[in-house]
């Protein structure tokens, strides 16, 4: 992609509107049993105030229930009617989310009636990027109008399918979000800010126009699948089993021969599209040492198709919290990495702070894809509006 064909993700100043609140919600493909809910002051074009952000546990049974609906929807793989059980996982998930958005807003006392607008993102329970031969796919759980008149307010939701629908990826959206933070911090197109969820993503400001952003590859989910099976806990806690292991560095070069690797952006990628399998016969050591360094290979090998190296990665996401990963970021993708934190952001709340950026985007009619970040045909306009 050439800049070129990009267009201006931080929109001039001379689009700067009053700003209003809204509540960001996300759900990591992850599944780690929590909403994160994030209130966010902004006008979309930059941030006014960081609200309040926490963690809302799901109520008893809803993480099973979206694990049998991930996996029914592979099983479905966009093909034929969509499985029932969708429709039970969107109306609880709903609710779940509802609550915890009005639980968030009314601690702050706040009422809804303040809320200019709710971001729901959704559960994501398949993606499936475009090829040359056909328009991809991508299907969030997430019932905008039910949301809306539960909370009296409204409510911006399916922010992905109108990008698949014009031939984009549908991912990543955070590239607007990501900009606006970088705008004022570093101008230089030195750094980069690289999310570690399930799936990695990266995106990179040459300080004027250009924009790009895309998934460097698996971050958390691999690692997690792959000590939840092992009946290990839910993660890689501190990165202490990848810091014991030793790396299967024949094992991780023929990993780095996926063509995904070195593609072009944009790209875009499913929660599945790199497993755990990817350890297989490893020890618990040496497999999470193998899959942190899978990842953070990735992002050194996703910084070279970058239209300049940045030197610095801003982290946030899960990933930042785990030292070996860190680490691995420092001498695997050849980056000094810093978290997020470390520049007055919330790294646990990112995610969540840039879908209420993007509702309110949503609702002034700016654009929330751009060609150099999912690749759409032209800077497009996203989302529903329900309320």
């Amino acid at each position: 992609m050439t800049p070129e064909a990009s267009s201006q993700v931080v929109p001039d100043l001379a689009q700067k509107a009053e700003p209003i609140w809204a509540v960001g919600l996300m759900t990591g493909t992850v599944l780690d049993g929590n909403i994160d809910v994030a209130l966010l002051k902004t006008d979309g074009v930059t941030v006014d105030t960081f609200g309040a952000y926490r963690l809302a546990p799901y109520p008893a049974g809803m993480v099973d229930l979206l694990e049998k609906t991930l996996k029914a929807a592979r099983d479905w793989n966009f093909e034929g009617p969509e499985p029932a059980i969708f429709a039970e996982a969107e109306e609880a998930l709903t609710r779940a989310q509802s609550q915890a958005v009005r639980q968030l807003v009314e601690d702050q006392g706040l009422s809804m009636a303040d809320i200019g607008i709710v971001g729901f993102h959704g559960q994501t329970v398949l993606h499936r990027a475009p090829t040359k031969e056909r328009r991809g796919d991508t299907r969030q759980l997430g019932d905008g109008a039910l949301m809306a008149s539960l909370l009296g307010t409204k409510v911006a939701y399916d922010f992905r399918s109108t990008d698949v629908r014009e031939g984009g990826q549908g991912a990543p959206l955070a590239a607007a979000y990501h900009a606006a933070l970088l705008k004022g911090l570093d101008e230089s197109g030195d750094s980069a800010v690289l999310n570690l969820g399930g799936v990695g993503n990266i995106t990179w400001w040459d300080g004027k126009e250009l924009v790009v952003a895309f998934d460097t590859g698996p971050a958390n989910a691999p690692l997690n699948d792959f000590i939840k099976a092992l009946g290990l806990g839910e993660m890689d806690r501190d990165g202490a089993l990848g810091a014991a292991g030793k790396v299967d560095e024949a094992r991780l070069s023929r990993l780095l021969d996926h063509p995904y690797m070195t593609a072009p952006f944009p790209k875009s990628l499913d929660r599945f599209d790199f497993t755990a399998a990817m350890a297989d016969g490893l020890s618990p050591e040496d497999g999470a040492a193998t899959l942190t360094a899978f990842t953070t290979s990735a992002v050194g090998k996703a910084l070279d198709l970058l239209p300049r190296r940045p030197t610095r990665l801003i982290v946030s996401g899960g990933g930042r919290h785990n030292p070996t990963m860190m680490k691995m970021l420092e001498s695997r993708a050849g980056a000094k990495a810093v978290s997020a934190d470390a520049f007055g952001w919330r790294g646990d709340a990112v995610e969540a702070e840039c879908f209420a950026f993007l509702a309110v985007r949503v609702a002034r009619g700016l654009p929330i894809s751009f060609p150099t970040t999912t690749g759409a045909p032209r800077p497009l306009q996203g989302g529903r509006i329900a309320g």
